[in-house]
């Protein structure tokens, strides 16, 4: 049996509250000093804390001690309109309408509306087994389009681990275009090996050079020795070079698998993995990034396409449309094996 609790913004409070406890699950609500609201829900591997009105960013994620997040700059979220003004947490939703970063004839923000989306409507589903976080946007323009969207997480007994889902339904009377990505940010871990069931020959340089990358000479030379081994990074060895970022796109997954799965390890043991459906997200990206303010070992964004803005999407016939009433969901599991 499924219970659901309607959640509203007047429940959140400064000080923290306990909203519900079982033998195995906690959850708390409260409000951060910025003004965000915050959903922590732990289990007996760890936590997770959710961020239920602003795009249902993952803020913070944590198994058996480990922290799964990048290294950031931010203490707290900021309640903003573009991801880059809050780029503190852990996962978050890129998309819908456009999604990554936007080239030169772009007119959307970095990774779309929806990551950092004012949410309608938050609501806990709780079963026995599980607390699963819900809620839903209505995106709506007056000569543009219209869509709901519904993203999830879940956290379940005794793992180590999350299921992140995203539902969007055009309830326009023309078709919209899609793109989305799962985006998250892990944390970086020194001489880690990234390995994946999807060969090299999937991977590829990401040529060109968003407009907050600056190229210095080392690293241009050092993206040339990628090229022309023509080996993606798999070993976290060379942190001196990972800043500006360096980033690989994989096309085209369901070719090679139709379950596709990630994972990184470090030396001392320590696996973080995702898993995705390739019917459902044909597209990947790894993004690396070394310097004293960010860390990150994204060893796998699943998407629809790649992330390098509208335009390019299109031009390349990697945008998805979706016809009046037509929907589609997307799942990942994700976290510490």
């Amino acid at each position: 049996m499924v219970g659901t609790i309607e959640l509203q913004r007047g429940f959140f409070k400064e000080n923290p509250t306990v909203f519900f406890r079982s033998t195995e699950f906690t959850v708390t609500l409260f409000r951060y000093p910025s003004g965000v609201e915050a959903i922590e829900v732990t289990n007996s591997r760890g936590k997770m804390v959710v961020l239920p009105y602003l795009g249902q960013n993952v803020w913070d994620l944590v198994f058996d001690g480990i922290e799964l997040k990048m290294k950031n700059m931010f203490t707290q979220p900021k309640q903003v309109d573009e991801i880059v003004d809050t780029y503190g947490c852990f996962a978050f939703h890129s998309g819908l309408i456009s999604n990554g970063c936007p080239g030169p004839e772009d007119d959307h923000v970095l990774h779309g509306e929806m990551a950092c989306a004012n949410m309608d409507h938050a609501w806990l589903e709780v079963t026995e087994n599980s607390v699963k976080i819900g809620g839903s946007t209505e995106y709506i323009k007056g000569f543009g389009h219209h869509y709901i969207a519904k993203p999830s997480v879940k956290m379940i007994a005794g793992e180590a681990n999350i299921e992140m889902g995203m539902y969007v339904k055009n309830l326009s009377g023309t078709d919209m275009p899609l793109q989305y990505m799962c985006h998250t940010n892990y944390a970086y871990l020194d001489h880690a090996v990234m390995k994946q069931n999807i060969p090299n020959s999937a991977f590829e340089l990401r040529a060109s050079i968003p407009d907050h990358v600056k190229p210095t000479e080392k690293w241009l030379d050092f993206n040339k020795e990628i090229r022309v081994g023509k080996e993606p990074i798999s070993i976290l060895d060379r942190p001196d070079m990972y800043d500006p970022e360096i980033v690989f796109f994989m096309d085209g997954l369901s070719k090679h698998q139709k379950e596709a799965s990630f994972e990184m390890t470090s030396p001392e043991g320590t696996t973080f993995f995702t898993t995705f459906s390739t019917d459902e997200f044909n597209y990947a990206t790894r993004w690396l990034l070394f310097n004293e303010d960010q860390q990150v070992g994204a060893f796998v964004l699943p998407a629809t396409c790649r992330p390098e803005g509208f335009l390019a999407a299109q031009d390349s016939g990697s945008l998805i449309k979706l016809a009046s009433g037509e929907e589609r969901s997307f799942t990942i599991v994700t976290g510490k094996k």
